[in-house]
């Protein structure tokens, strides 16, 4: 997975928007349904994501980025855009953390990897730099999830979201 400087930096934009725009949907999904503290977390996660890409963009610099289709990605979903498991309404703060730490974590391998595997120094600098600043993120939601209260009952138990977790197995 070795990238020129140019599609490295076109796939952590484009990470980094997905993010932003999963983390929005997200949260309106559970402003709409009253859960208002999930929301304003999500709107949080919205907020994360927009800052780094903006920081990304701005070491871009003159360099010009290639315009990618959607197929021309390589990775098969971006790194930090979970599964549909969000995606209930009555998620509560603790599990919403889990799938933003989740996320983070996922992001955080994606840029190990391509900084391992690339054969140009500079891709391999900016990617053990985006990784370490995931970690950074990691980090947070850890403490962030240690401040919240883990509810009495898990996800698991819930017999709605099960089909959902059979179709991804």
């Amino acid at each position: 997975m070795s990238y020129t400087l140019p599609e490295f930096l076109a796939h952590a934009v484009a990470l980094e928007t997905e993010a932003a725009e999963r983390y929005l949907e997200l949260a309106d999904m559970m402003e709409a349904h009253r859960n208002d503290e999930v929301a304003a977390l999500f709107r949080d996660m919205v907020h994360f994501s927009q800052m780094h890409r903006d920081e990304i963009k701005a070491r871009v610099g003159d360099i010009v980025l290639p315009k990618l289709k959607s197929w021309e990605y390589r990775w098969s979903s971006p790194p930090e855009v979970g599964g549909e498991e969000a995606f209930d309404y009555l998620l509560d703060p603790w599990h919403a953390l889990r799938y933003a730490r989740e996320n983070e974590v996922r992001a955080m391998e994606y840029y190990s990897s391509v900084g391992m595997q690339s054969t140009d120094p500079e891709v391999r600098r900016l990617a053990s730099e985006f990784a370490s600043e995931e970690a950074d993120h990691v980090d947070a939601l850890d403490k962030w999830l240690a401040r919240t209260q883990r509810p009495s009952t898990t996800w698991d138990a819930d017999p709605e979201i099960e089909p959902v977790r059979q179709h991804r197995s």
